[in-house]
């Protein structure tokens, strides 16, 4: 127990590190970029002046991006999810896997869940005793989900821009610290190593973000573009997709003002989404839980089904 308690512990302190590093990175280049690009090596106030307005308002909405991100607590299963204390004895004191999976079904049948897992199943959470709403997984320290997901892509753009605009407006500067221009040797190490950093950054990023944005256009969680969420006739890599348009609304929602603003505009309430296709919206999962094969269904009902879809 105390050994599973230290583990617990160093888990999460370790979970900071990242956190911790990218913080130093930024703090160190806010100072590069403020002090020894802009009041030590520029000399012209009106290009510092400028520099600096249009730094520190890209440099704020960066830092509040990330903010909403790191500490925006990840959306937790609403309390119609959790088993009633009944029902938790009736499931735990069941020793039948195909009894206990009946058991799941009866008390989902209320619930607006639409996918399975692999074999057919009601999605259970053993640890937490709850019926997993569509598109939930674990959560593990703070992982991006529905309730932050708008702020990650924003803090994916909103760094991009970051690296960019620093990249550009450093670069002449570098070109003459190169070639003897310019001669301060402190000032000299802070802008080299200010644009090898943003380059290096802005490439990790480009594809990270690209990936996310491909995401959104398919309206796929990470999880979801590797394994294709089960439903009624089985996987459907598509079963959330309603189209770019729509898509894009799902994690932005439809007020354009706020689409660039790390403020809640996501629509939906995180426990149940639209889906595709109207007969999906029906819930038949729940409804004609019989049609899966673990249920013992025999193959002339298989047919007719496979008819009717």
């Amino acid at each position: 127990m105390a050994l599973s308690r230290g583990l617990r512990c160093c888990q999460r302190v370790l979970a900071w590190v990242p956190v911790v590093i990218i913080t130093l990175v930024v703090l160190w280049s806010y100072y590069a970029y403020v002090c020894e690009l802009c009041l030590v090596t520029l000399t012209n106030p009106i290009e510092q002046v400028a520099y600096l307005i249009v730094f520190h308002v890209i440099f704020v909405l960066f830092v509040w991006t990330y903010w909403k991100s790191v500490f925006t607590l990840p959306l937790q299963p609403d309390k119609k999810f959790h088993m009633s204390y009944a029902d938790k004895e009736r499931y735990e004191n069941e020793e039948r896997p195909e009894v206990q999976r009946q058991i799941l079904v009866e008390i989902a049948r209320k619930l607006p869940v639409y996918t399975r897992t692999g074999n057919g199943a009601i999605r259970f959470c053993d640890r937490c005793q709850l019926i997993k709403p569509d598109r939930f997984i674990e959560m593990v320290n703070n992982c991006v989900g529905f309730s932050n997901y708008k702020f990650f892509l924003l803090f994916l753009m909103y760094s991009l821009l970051y690296c960019m605009y620093i990249a550009a407006t450093v670069f002449k500067y570098v070109i003459k610290y190169w070639t003897d221009e310019l001669t301060n040797g402190r000032s000299k190490f802070h802008v080299l190593f200010l644009l090898f950093v943003a380059v290096m950054f802005f490439v990790s990023l480009m594809f990270l973000f690209g990936y996310h944005c491909w995401l959104v256009s398919r309206n796929r969680s990470t999880l979801e573009a590797f394994s294709a969420p089960v439903f009624q006739n089985g996987p459907d890599k598509n079963g959330f997709n309603l189209g770019f348009v729509k898509n894009f609304q799902q994690v932005f929602g439809e007020e354009k003002k706020l689409w660039l603003l790390p403020i809640v505009s996501s629509k939906g309430d995180g426990h149940s989404f639209p889906m595709r296709t109207l007969c999906e919206a029906q819930n038949p999962l729940l409804a004609n839980e019989e049609q899966w094969g673990d249920d013992g269904l025999d193959e002339e009902n298989r047919g007719k089904i496979a008819q009717g879809n």
